[in-house]
């Protein structure tokens, strides 16, 4: 009798304990540590992160996932923050190895198409002759953008093939620039033409493989840049993380 209330007693403790851990249900978000532990970035880069002004509002709803990425950098990471707009790169915080900082230089895009550049590889080329192609750490630029260029029809076959694209990919391979890029609609034609969006999202697709990147978008929609920073971080561990 006395074993079996020993058992007992030694079962209620096991459950006790049991039901005391904290328990993540589905769906439920991890919080941030789980999440730094899960998935940083291991070796130190040269960041460009450029973000399209035009881009629909909803993508200022991403800021908060962005500033997280680029704090979770490690250490000696510099980053540079700029936006596309008519007629030029607006560079708010240039090359710095103070991330708390970059991550503050983000603000929300203007999302109205009185900001609306020509087209984004204009401003990218732009951007990629402010990276050091000497530098020991690998040069990354993150494109947040739209991707289309219709200065040659705003079909696929033309929007893949502009004259601003094809530089600025001869620009990246010259400084040894890896172009990443997240699709998102602007307020202009990829906010509702399919054509214009598939046409789009060729383009990104032809300058982050051709500069040694990839290119992140789900279909013709956008709903979050969650998985694509997951996938950013995996990819970019798979690509430099030291070989021990």
């Amino acid at each position: 009798m006395k074993r079996l209330g020993s058992f007992l007693v030694a079962l209620f403790v096991i459950f006790a304990t049991l039901l005391s851990v904290p328990v993540r249900a589905a769906g439920q978000p991890e919080n941030k540590e789980a999440m730094a532990q899960r998935g940083r970035v291991r070796t130190p880069l040269n960041l460009a992160v450029l973000v399209q002004d035009d881009l629909v509002a909803r993508v200022g709803n991403e800021l908060k996932l962005t500033r997280e990425f680029i704090r979770s950098l490690p250490a000696g990471s510099r980053v540079m923050i700029g936006y596309i707009t008519s007629g030029s790169l607006q560079v708010r915080q240039p090359f710095t190895n103070d991330l708390e900082e970059a991550a503050k230089a983000l603000r929300i895009p203007a999302a109205t198409i009185a900001v609306s550049p020509y087209n984004p590889y204009v401003e990218v080329i732009e951007a990629l002759r402010k990276f050091d192609a000497q530098s020991e750490q690998p040069n990354t630029l993150l494109l947040i953008s739209d991707g289309l260029d219709t200065s040659r029809g705003a079909d696929y076959a033309s929007a893949v093939n502009t004259i601003d694209l094809l530089r600025a990919i001869r620009e990246a391979k010259k400084r040894e620039v890896a172009v990443y890029s997240f699709y998102a609609p602007s307020v202009g034609l990829t906010s509702f033409s399919r054509l214009a969006t598939t046409a789009g999202q060729g383009a990104l697709n032809r300058l982050s493989q051709e500069t040694g990147g990839r290119a992140f978008f789900q279909g013709t929609s956008f709903v979050s840049f969650n998985p694509y920073f997951e996938q950013l971080r995996r990819t970019l561990n798979e690509r430099y993380a030291p070989i021990s």
